[in-house]
């Protein structure tokens, strides 16, 4: 035991130095911003993450994300060409997406002022003044739908959808980004800039900012975006998430494999057993081959190539999932492996070893996912976006470090009921 606790004082104090400082503020029209300055290289990473993903689509789903692919189709008197050869000119990227819970404009500059310059103006209004071409809208449109008739022949993004469906039921959760083949057809360029001028305001933003510019360069950069953007008002929280009901679903797809989800609704961001859970369920699904479902399910009986299960928090209780591949005629046998190590887990949790081990990965991998300005990047925006301590990187090791098998046993038992959980099975039916 002693050499275990000295291994992980060991690495809580190793790296320090590595873990960086976040300057925070909040701008004149409540804009909060976290800054990191990284002058090791020449590049400045920015993102502006909104409310404003897919639970903002309302009944127009796929909205949010038709409007963030328009965003550097067009802006004042630039068309899209003129864009990206102007963000070429610099060596700059842009980027924009829309997820289920938030959204993301990026922009990824060298650092060199006159270049910089020029890459952030660009930036600043290709995010506060798109003009939405028609005929760049209706071509988006046309690709979404496209992307959606692929996916009616994808068994994974069949079984994903309908697990969250399943899971959600009338919550905006239960919806894909992408939307759906009516919902596409029915949008209208009136949806995209109504959603760009209720949702694109500074009251509804966090600004990350990373790399080599001082915190006075900082707050210049985050107050030319305040000062571009609308005040606004920040969204009202989205519907409360009700706990998933027990639901087995079959879909039929001639497919040589079965794709299996099985889970339930689980725990949002700055939830208390956090901690207990990521660690608990690294011993369980989330830890590669040394994971308890690995070992059972593929190394012991054979039955699937891979299988892993996570949490995934959002501002609201989003799912944990475990998911998986098999034969078709073994379906039964890895879906009743799975919940038997469900169940054994909740009323027994890891072994010590398989503790101490997972700890030990969590804690030594840690620095790796913060090697990079993009990775810190990201890091602030969830900091941000969901009010995450600032010093959450620098407690990260030490919270983990600090989990024991009653907190795990505690933590899982209170959360996941076996009784409760969904099971979406896509491709069987085509084989029996």
């Amino acid at each position: 035991m002693w050499l275990r606790n000295l291994f992980l004082l060991t690495v809580l104090t190793a790296n320090v130095h590595a873990l960086p400082d976040i300057n925070s503020w909040t701008t004149s029209k409540g804009m909060k911003v976290l800054h990191v300055e990284a002058s090791e290289l020449p590049m400045v990473d920015i993102a502006v993450t909104l409310d404003a993903g897919s639970v903002r689509d309302g009944q127009h789903h796929g909205l949010a994300r038709l409007t963030h692919s328009l965003l550097n189709k067009g802006a004042g008197e630039l068309d899209a060409d003129a864009i990206a050869s102007r963000f070429e000119d610099v060596g700059a990227q842009f980027s924009a997406s829309a997820d289920l819970d938030r959204s993301s404009i990026v922009l990824r500059s060298l650092s060199d002022q006159a270049l910089f310059s020029k890459a952030l103006q660009l930036y600043i209004k290709v995010l506060a003044e798109p003009s939405f071409p028609a005929k760049d809208f209706e071509r988006q449109r046309k690709l979404m739908l496209v992307g959606l008739e692929d996916k009616q022949q994808t068994p994974a993004a069949i079984v994903s959808d309908a697990f969250f469906k399943a899971l959600y039921e009338q919550h905006p959760f239960a919806h894909s980004a992408d939307g759906e083949i009516d919902t596409i057809n029915a949008l209208k360029l009136v949806h995209v800039e109504r959603f760009h001028a209720q949702h694109f305001v500074a009251a509804n933003a966090v600004l990350a900012i990373v790399g080599n510019v001082t915190q006075q360069q900082a707050r210049a950069i985050a107050q030319q975006i305040n000062d571009a953007l609308p005040k606004g008002q920040a969204q009202k929280p989205i519907a409360t998430v009700t706990p998933s009901q027990q639901q087995q679903l079959q879909i039929d797809f001639p497919s040589q494999q079965a794709h299996v989800r099985i889970g339930q609704t689980g725990i949002q961001r700055g939830h208390p057993d956090y901690y207990s859970l990521y660690v608990g369920n690294h011993v369980l699904g989330g830890g590669g081959f040394t994971s308890r479902l690995v070992q059972e399910v593929r190394s012991k009986r054979g039955l699937s190539y891979s299988v892993y299960s996570y949490f995934l928090p959002y501002a609201q209780p989003g799912p944990f999932m475990l998911g998986l591949q098999t034969r078709a005629d073994q379906v039964d046998q890895a879906i009743a492996v799975c919940r038997a190590e469900i169940n054994k887990f909740i009323q027994a949790g890891p072994s010590e070893d398989e503790l101490a081990l997972s700890k030990q990965s969590i804690i030594n991998g840690f620095p790796l996912r913060i090697d990079s300005n993009r990775d810190i990047l990201g890091y602030l925006s969830v900091i941000a976006y969901y009010d995450l301590p600032l010093t959450y990187l620098h407690d990260f090791r030490e919270h983990i470090a600090g989990v024991t098998l009653a907190d795990i046993k505690s933590a899982f038992s209170a959360l996941i009921k076996p009784e409760s959980l969904v099971t979406v099975v896509v491709g069987r039916g085509a084989q029996d």
